[in-house]
């Protein structure tokens, strides 16, 4: 299974495609997603890419973060696993 990265601080003009080349230079992309408001379908400035492996995930690390793109600087690092969220009987989720 491959390395999934998070990606911060990007351009808001950046694409999938932008990120998936950036990331393609230091080894396997296996996915690379922007994530976007769902209603304003505006980037929201971060993003994730999965990697084929740890060693290509690392050097993406090592050559990425904290270095410029499209104007910001970029940090990078391994995503974090998706905490879930608790179930609201209600329909929505508790906002404790």
């Amino acid at each position: 299974m491959g390395k999934n990265l998070y990606v911060g601080n990007l351009a808001y003009a950046v694409t999938d495609e932008d990120l998936n080349a950036l990331f393609a230079q230091f080894g396997t992309v296996t996915s690379a997603r922007v994530i976007k408001d769902r209603e304003t379908d505006r980037s929201k400035g971060f993003g994730f890419v999965e990697m084929a492996n740890d060693a290509e995930a690392q050097a993406a690390i090592d050559n990425l973060n904290n270095k410029e793109d499209h104007g910001r600087t970029l940090t990078v690092n391994e995503a974090k696993p998706r905490e879930p969220r608790p179930y609201h009987p209600r329909g929505g989720f508790d906002r404790h």
